[in-house]
Parts: structure tokens; C-alpha cells; sequence
């Protein structure tokens, strides 16, 4: 995954420069696009951090950026900037799902605090997203009996009543049981019903 940054996506070469020297200068590293295409030509899933998107801009426009965006499933948090007429369109693009949007000219602090809320936004989805996957990839490593036994250990049975409702010996429970527990990198039954509470 890449850097988490501020993308600063704008065609007027003076406000990409002021806005980049004001993040910059905040510890926020970001990176400046002349157009929205070639944002786009740039963007991968890995991207982590936010965009700051002008919403209109020479060929491309910020909200076709946006739908493209969104086409593409990207999950980056977008931050608008808008002239004044703009504003009843900018409100409409919070409704589909932009983070927030700025009318110029510009309060610096308070764009600068909602980029680093937005990057924080960003960082805390893509560690619940890998959390669940890596969850995912352990549940998808478990063989057919370990996952039996998974659930009656999760319903609270002991392996005696386990070995008898699968009919299979305690020793054979015991087996998948340690294995069950070593692929899920749990040590306990209590810490194997946390890893699988529904929302975690």
C-alpha cells in the first residue's frame, strides 16, 4: 500500500502550488495532478489517503471524476472544492457519498484538519477491510471437520458430547481442535468466539 497522502487534483497551476506548500508545510504529504485524467491514469486500489478534487476543471470535470471514481469502487474520501456557484451541486455530491467540500477561496486550517480527518477515515476502512480479509483467509484454510467441530466448540459443547455427535474419538477432537486453534491464531474457545462475533 502506498504512502497515505492528499491527492490534489486541480487544473489552476497557483492554487496546486499554494495548496500543496500549506499541506506540505502541515506534515501532510500530498501529490498534485493537473487533470482529472491524469488522476485517474495514476489511480490504483492501493492508493490510501484522500482526493481533493476541484469540481471544475478544462476537459474532464471533478464531478465525472467522482462517477468515475465510484465506477471503479474506489474507496478514497473525496474533498471538493467549489466556486461559489457550485454549492447547491457540491450539497448534491455529499448526498452520493463525497466527504466534504470547501468554497473558495479557502479557510487553510480548516481544509487542512478535514484532509487529515479524511486520511484518518481512510486508514481505519483499510485496516477493518484487511482485518476481515485475513479473517476470510483463515476461515477459507480450515478443512471440512475442522470447521464441524468449529461450530460445536462455538455452541459450547465439550469434546466428549463434539467426539460423540460426530462420532469420532476424543484423541481425533482433540487434533482438529489444536489445528483449528493454530489456523486461527486463537489459543482459547472465549478467544475464538470474539474473532467470530457478527460486526467485530
Amino acid at each position: 500500500m502506498t504512502l497515505p497522502q492528499a491527492y490534489l487534483v486541480d487544473d489552476d497551476e497557483a492554487i496546486r502550488d499554494a495548496l500543496s506548500w500549506m499541506l506540505k508545510s502541515r506534515g501532510i504529504p500530498c501529490t498534485t495532478f493537473a487533470s482529472a485524467e491524469a488522476f485517474l491514469s495514476a489511480w490504483h486500489r492501493d492508493l490510501a489517503g484522500c482526493v481533493v478534487l476541484d469540481m471544475r476543471m478544462s476537459g474532464m470535470t471533478g464531478l465525472d471524476c467522482f462517477d468515475r471514481l465510484r465506477d471503479m469502487e474506489a474507496t478514497l474520501p473525496v474533498i471538493f472544492l467549489t466556486g461559489h456557484g457550485d454549492v447547491p451541486l457540491a450539497v448534491a455530491t455529499l448526498k452520493k457519498g463525497a466527504f466534504d467540500f470547501f468554497e473558495k477561496p479557502l479557510n487553510d486550517n480548516e481544509l487542512a484538519t478535514r484532509i487529515q480527518e479524511a486520511i484518518a477515515l481512510d486508514t481505519r476502512q483499510r485496516e477493518a477491510n484487511a482485518s476481515v480479509d485475513s479473517l476470510n483467509a483463515r476461515l477459507a484454510s480450515l478443512t471440512t471437520r475442522e470447521r464441524q467441530i468449529m461450530e460445536l466448540v462455538l455452541a459450547g459443547k465439550f469434546n466428549k458430547v463434539i467426539a460423540d455427535e460426530l462420532n469420532i474419538s476424543m484423541r481425533t477432537v482433540e487434533v482438529h481442535r489444536a489445528n483449528l486453534f493454530d489456523k486461527m491464531q486463537v489459543k482459547t474457545a472465549v478467544e475464538l468466539a470474539n474473532l467470530m462475533k457478527p460486526g467485530r
